[in-house]
């Protein structure tokens, strides 16, 4: 193989594909990125057997072939080259010259042999979205997503596929992310997403938030084609939450709050909760205001904010961490939430339309 390529974008696609490469593998071929020059272009795969990603570059092909390379080495290298043109020369004894200027390496290669073919998906077209619209619906629902192996199913996200809308969903257990957008699908499906590709799906979308995205699906596996990108990805198998059975009907306290002041307060009252003593913050919802309060070792904590609150007084206690989350990513400058009682889980919304769906459980007081 015999290439020149430009720096720039032989850099970015390495930092693209390299999302899906394994860093540490008793499989070494796995830590590389497959490179295959041919006609007037180099295509780059990243594959760790669960996610492969693959991209295509301009190139001038003096002589084709493909090689693998450790994906960290060639990142390294490459990002450290003098800007310009990049030579990349293999030699049949598997000694690889990358070179641009008088910079010069000489590194190993793999043989492309060893490297493990992509699966043939089968997935077929399924929908296409706007980048902005995807962007906003995967960074609304992703810190929701369960970080606990004993659920798979819940370490991704659902994507419920209709021919008039998506929702997509995550939860962990303690708090419940829903955001649900109008779109035009092909057909029906009910998938579970790794939230490995959802991230990084989030990262390779395009600057430009009115570029299209393809997604196809079938039971077994989704393509994601955005930005001259392909991120293919198995999905997780097993049974989602049926989360509209968690999700209280109605309330009983209606509080409308301006998220910068209640996200304040509760940074605020944070200072004395720690990873060792993490006490729950305990909220009262009274006429016209929020108190927060909070006590630990390190001290005690007592501070408020007016609110619009309709309907019964209520105190809760809440995990200060999960009540943040749910804020921040509401990105209104208010919203409403509606509770059902001390116990029942917190629904966060938007004061007005869907845009997302929030709820957070509460924490038991210990004398309660």
């Amino acid at each position: 193989m015999n290439i020149v390529c430009d720096k720039t974008l032989l850099s970015a696609a390495i930092d693209g594909v390299s999302k899906a490469v394994t860093m540490r593998s008793s499989i070494p071929v796995l830590e590389g990125i497959l490179l295959k020059a041919e006609g007037f272009q180099l295509t780059l795969t990243g594959y760790d057997l669960e996610m492969g990603i693959v991209t295509t570059i301009e190139a001038n092909i003096k002589e084709p072939g493909e090689i693998v390379l450790n994906a960290k080495l060639l990142s390294s290298m490459i990002s450290r080259m003098p800007a310009g043109q990049i030579s990349i020369v293999a030699a049949d004894n598997g000694k690889t010259t990358i070179q641009s200027g008088v910079a010069q390496f000489e590194i190993q290669s793999m043989p492309a042999t060893d490297f493990p073919d992509l699966p043939n998906t089968g997935a077929e077209q399924t929908l296409t979205i706007k980048t902005g619209v995807l962007r906003d619906m995967i960074e609304r629902t992703l810190y929701a997503v369960s970080q606990d192996e004993k659920k798979p199913a819940h370490t991704g996200e659902l994507f419920e596929i209709e021919l008039d809308k998506l929702t997509m969903v995550a939860l962990d257990g303690y708090r419940l992310a829903i955001v649900e957008r109008p779109i035009t699908a092909v057909k029906d499906i009910r998938i579970i997403v790794p939230s490995k590709t959802m991230t990084e799906v989030s990262h390779l979308l395009a600057n430009d938030d009115e570029e299209d995205v393809h997604i196809s699906a079938n039971r077994r596996y989704v393509v994601f084609t955005t930005a001259g990108y392909t991120i293919m990805s198995r999905l997780i198998e097993g049974e989602f939450l049926n989360y509209r059975n968690v999700i209280p009907a109605g309330s009983r306290t209606r509080v409308t709050i301006d998220t910068k002041d209640f996200i304040s307060t509760i940074e605020r009252a944070s200072l004395i909760i720690t990873e060792r003593l993490k006490n729950p913050l305990r909220i009262s919802f009274t006429e016209g205001k929020v108190v927060v309060r909070c006590q630990t070792n390190l001290g005690r904590v007592v501070d408020e904010f007016s609110a619009a609150c309709e309907g019964d007084e209520v105190e809760i206690g809440f995990n200060n961490r999960y009540l943040l989350d749910a804020l921040r990513n509401a990105r209104t400058e208010q919203v409403r939430m509606e509770i059902s009682g001390p116990l029942s889980p917190v629904k966060v919304l938007p004061v007005e339309g869907n845009d997302f769906l929030y709820l957070v459980l509460p924490v038991r007081f210990k004398n309660d």
